[in-house]
C-alpha cells in the first residue's frame, strides 16, 4: 500500500526529482540529466541557476526581505518604469501570480466603468478553450468545465464565445459588456494561436463600443514568442495586461500593466498585495529585463525558435502516424498528438526530454529563453527518439493483435 501524503492530492506528478538545474538542464537525485524543454511551465525564462539573477537574488536577501506596501519600495518604481517604457502601458500593479494579475486585470476593468457612471457594466467576453488561472473569478472566466466542478455556482459576468469567431464576439455585446479577455496564444487549450486579423479586429470592437481590451499575456509574454509580447505580432496594443512566468525567471511574481485611462478607477484602497512587489520579487524582476531586453536578445529567441519549428515540421513529416500537427510562435509549441499525448510524453520523458501536457491532445514544448542552436537540435533528437519509441510500441501492439 502506498504510503500516505501529507500534501493535498491534487497533483498528478511524474516520479522524477530533480535536486538541481545548470541552464537548460536539470538534474535528477540519481544523476541523470533531462533537457528542459518545459521550463517549469513556461517560467524558468531564462533557464537555471542564470548567474545575473542568481546574483541579484543573493545581493537583495543579505538587504531585505519583504516590507509590505505600506511604504514606498524603490525597486517597484525601477521595474515599473522599465515595464511601462517597453510597453503601452502607464501604470503597473504588482501581484505574486498570473491568477493574482488576471484578477486585478478584471478588477480594473470593472472598476473603470463603475468610475464612469456604468456599475452594469461589468461582464466580461472570453473565449473556448482559455484558461486564466485557479481562482474563482479566473476559472469562471476559463469556462472549463472541469475546472468549475464542484466549487459551487460559477461567479457572474463572463460571457464564452468560440475563439477566433469574430460574428460570436460582436453578437455576445450588450449594454452589460465591460471588456473583452483573451490569450494572443492559448497555453493550456494547446497552443492555439489568435491570428493578427482577429486580435486586430477585436482592438477595433473595444474602440468602436467603449469597451477596454484584456490581454492575458502570462504564458506567451516576456520574450516567449520572440516579441517582448506577444501582441506586437500583430502590432495593437491592449488597455489592460496580465503578465507572469517569464517575468520572475522562477520568483513568484506578476503584474497587472495598464493604460492610466484603464486604470483610472483603481483609488487607494481599492485593491492590494501583502507579498505583491516585494524587494526580492523587484530584484529578480529587474534582472530578468536586464538579459531580455538587451540588444539581440529577442532576435536570438527568434533564431533559434526557427530552427526548432523547422525540425518539428520534418518530424511531423517523418512521423504523421504520431504527430499530426506543429503549432506555436517563437518558443512556445505545440506538438499536437495523433496519439494520446501522455504517451508521446512518457516517450519524451524515456529520452530524457522533458514537455508539458495540454488540451487538444499537445504537448507544449516552452524551452528557456537561453536555449543554443545546438541545444534546439539535441532536443529535436530526443523527440525523434521518442516518436520511434512510440511507433514501435504501436507496431508491437498491432502485430501482437
Amino acid at each position: 500500500m502506498a504510503e500516505a501524503t501529507p500534501l493535498y492530492e491534487t497533483y498528478l506528478r511524474a516520479p522524477l526529482r530533480f535536486e538541481r538545474g545548470e541552464g537548460v538542464w536539470l538534474i535528477a537525485e540519481n544523476g541523470e540529466r533531462y533537457l528542459d524543454f518545459a521550463a517549469g511551465v513556461a517560467v524558468n525564462a531564462l533557464g537555471h541557476a542564470h548567474p545575473h539573477l542568481v546574483e541579484a537574488l543573493k545581493a537583495q536577501a543579505e538587504k531585505v526581505w519583504h516590507l509590505s506596501n505600506l511604504y514606498e519600495v524603490p525597486g517597484q518604481e525601477t521595474l515599473g518604469e522599465r515595464l511601462t517604457k517597453a510597453t503601452f502601458a502607464d501604470k503597473v500593479f504588482f501581484t505574486n501570480s498570473g491568477a493574482e494579475a488576471l484578477e486585478c486585470a478584471i478588477k480594473t476593468a470593472r472598476r473603470y466603468h463603475f468610475s464612469k457612471g456604468h456599475p452594469e457594466k461589468f461582464h466580461i467576453i472570453t473565449f473556448e478553450g482559455a484558461f486564466h488561472g485557479r481562482t474563482l473569478a479566473t476559472i469562471a472566466a476559463g469556462g472549463q468545465a472541469k475546472y468549475l466542478e464542484g466549487f459551487g455556482p460559477k461567479a457572474p459576468g463572463f460571457d464564452q464565445v468560440p475563439f477566433g469567431d469574430i460574428e460570436a464576439v460582436k453578437a455576445a455585446i450588450t449594454d452589460n459588456t465591460a471588456a473583452i479577455l483573451i490569450e494572443p496564444v492559448q497555453g493550456e487549450g494547446g497552443i492555439r494561436a489568435a491570428s493578427n486579423e482577429f486580435l486586430r479586429a477585436l482592438r477595433q470592437i473595444c474602440d468602436d463600443k467603449g469597451l477596454l481590451l484584456i490581454l492575458d499575456e502570462v504564458q506567451s509574454g516576456v520574450g516567449r514568442t520572440g516579441k517582448f509580447f506577444a501582441h506586437e505580432w500583430a502590432g495593437i496594443t491592449p488597455d489592460i495586461m496580465a503578465v507572469a512566468k517569464g517575468i520572475g525567471g522562477g520568483f513568484p511574481l506578476g503584474a497587472c500593466l495598464a493604460t492610466a485611462d484603464a486604470a483610472s478607477g483603481m483609488k487607494a484602497g481599492t485593491h492590494g498585495s501583502t507579498y505583491g512587489g516585494n524587494p526580492l520579487a523587484m530584484a529578480v524582476g529587474n534582472a530578468v529585463l536586464d538579459v531580455i531586453l538587451a540588444d539581440g536578445f529577442l532576435e536570438h529567441v527568434r533564431d533559434v525558435a526557427l530552427v526548432l519549428r523547422q525540425g518539428l515540421a520534418a518530424l511531423h513529416d517523418r512521423f504523421p502516424d504520431v504527430i499530426e500537427e506543429i503549432r506555436g510562435e517563437g518558443l512556445m509549441l505545440g506538438i499536437k498528438a495523433k496519439v494520446p499525448n501522455a504517451e508521446l510524453l512518457q516517450a519524451m520523458r524515456a529520452e530524457h526530454i522533458l514537455g508539458v501536457p495540454a488540451g487538444d491532445n499537445v504537448i507544449r514544448l516552452l524551452p528557456p529563453l537561453i536555449t543554443t542552436a545546438e541545444e534546439a537540435r539535441e532536443g529535436l533528437s530526443r523527440v525523434e527518439h521518442a516518436a520511434e519509441r512510440v511507433r514501435s510500441a504501436h507496431a508491437k501492439q498491432a502485430a501482437q493483435a
